[in-house]
């Protein structure tokens, strides 16, 4: 069974590998719309930092999911 290459990976791991760049530019993206909304609000310091901490949750889940993930198929072999 053949399975495509592309840029000389396979399938998987180009998918893997863009999916972790694509992503991360995708987070970096939203740290600065997040920058730029509270600046653009005049929020000051509590307030930006209270917008990071509310906004980024979901980015900091996300990143900490797939840290878990590693770490407990680390244990597992």
């Amino acid at each position: 069974m053949n399975q495509a290459v592309i840029f000389g990976l396979t399938e998987p791991e180009f998918g893997e590998l863009c999916l972790k760049f694509l992503l991360s530019g995708l987070i970096a993206y939203m740290v600065f719309i997040i920058w730029n909304l509270a600046r653009e609000s005049k929020a000051g310091g509590y307030g930006m930092m209270w917008m990071f901490l509310g906004l980024g949750l979901g980015m900091f889940g996300f990143i900490s999911k797939e840290l878990i993930i590693k770490m407990l198929a680390g244990g597992q072999s």
